[in-house]
């Protein structure tokens, strides 16, 4: 029996929006800089993951929860 190898995409989620790989050299961290140009709340936000799902390994960004003041 022959193995085969996968190679897995990333995809990152935020707030229920799923987010492309802009580029798959960049760093998770480098991508959440990215996205938080769109998005400020990702400034602040924290990584979850990889997990993985079928061929893809998703990576989650949870916004900090906290108050002001």
């Amino acid at each position: 029996m022959a193995l085969s190898v996968t190679k897995m995409t990333r995809v990152f989620q935020f707030n229920g929006i799923r987010l492309p790989d802009p580029n798959p050299a960049m760093s998770v961290d480098e991508v959440k800089s990215l996205y938080a140009a769109q998005y400020p709340e990702l400034a602040t936000a924290a990584v979850n993951g990889p997990e993985a799902a079928g061929d893809k390994m998703r990576y989650t960004f949870e916004r900090a929860i906290g108050s002001k003041g």
